[in-house]
């Protein structure tokens, strides 16, 4: 849908086969190497912590192997998402950093709202979000968050962020979360906030009515079909925005022969359409 020249994104996380897991630096030197050779975005998913449901389908025999939700291990280092691209935004000058997918009702909004702000700031704008949900009820659970009410509750912090973002004082009264007159300083660089995308393993009612009021992308969990893309396309154009302003997002997923062996970019490559 979108008049943009394609551009590469390289997914930083989950490469603990390239690098020692505790060495964080070399995450933060691949996005550095990944922009001097330009590569237009990096993204970084995220998990707060993950518990032994996330490998109850099974985990990867290769490690180098693509994990979807069920095939995970839970050993898997996450560190922090935010934290993390803190350090890149840093250490480069023109590469986007998408936090690609964000938790958010894992997190309180005021505190993300000012953890987002400064971190797009400090890059200048480069900042690119995809709030989600996710899937890990055991993960909700550890962190007594209601995992059934996430919708909802995405929602709320959602309008929370447009508002402080937007002016101070901000107010807020909703089902889960109430506040009076607050001071969020200082604002993201633009006055909007960070550009976002949204996306999941189904183009539902939920997801268009978030892309068509919030969002600047569409990243999908997989392959959207004909029906998906025309569903967008008409949620658009009755809201009265253009459908070419929305930037697609996809992604390849190589077959690695062993866990040290690199894999058949060529042959991956062959799967887009």
């Amino acid at each position: 849908m979108s008049g943009r020249t394609p551009g590469v994104v390289l997914v930083l996380l989950e490469q603990w086969t390239l690098s020692p897991e505790r060495d964080l630096r070399a995450l933060v030197q691949m996005a550095v190497d990944a922009e001097s050779v330009g590569v237009e975005t990096v993204m970084i998913s995220d998990h707060v912590l993950l518990t032994p449901k996330a490998g109850a389908g099974g985990r990867m025999a290769n490690s180098r192997d693509y994990a979807a939700p069920g095939n995970q291990d839970p050993l898997t280092p996450w560190p922090d998402s935010i934290v993390l691209a803190s350090a890149i935004a840093a250490r480069t000058s023109t590469i986007r950093i998408a936090l690609s997918a964000l938790i958010y009702p894992l997190r309180h909004p005021l505190h993300t709202a000012t953890q987002l702000a400064t971190l797009d700031l400090l890059s200048e704008g480069r900042l690119v979000v995809q709030p989600t949900v996710s899937w890990l009820d055991e993960e909700y659970a550890a962190l007594g968050v209601p995992f059934k009410q996430r919708g909802k509750i995405l929602d709320e912090q959602l309008a929370i962020m447009r508002a402080v973002w937007a002016a101070s004082p901000a107010s807020f009264q909703g089902e889960f979360y109430r506040f009076d007159d607050v001071y969020l300083e200082p604002k993201c660089w633009r006055p909007e906030g960070p550009r976002m995308w949204f996306g999941g393993q189904h183009v539902h009612g939920p997801i268009l009515r978030r892309l068509v009021e919030y969002g600047h992308g569409f990243h999908p969990f997989g392959t959207p079909t004909a029906d998906d893309l025309v569903a967008i396309r008409n949620a658009m154009t009755a809201a009265g925005r253009d459908p070419k302003s929305i930037e697609m997002i996809g992604g390849i997923r190589p077959s690695f022969p062993s866990d040290h062996q690199p894999g058949d970019l060529d042959e991956a490559m062959q799967a887009i359409p």
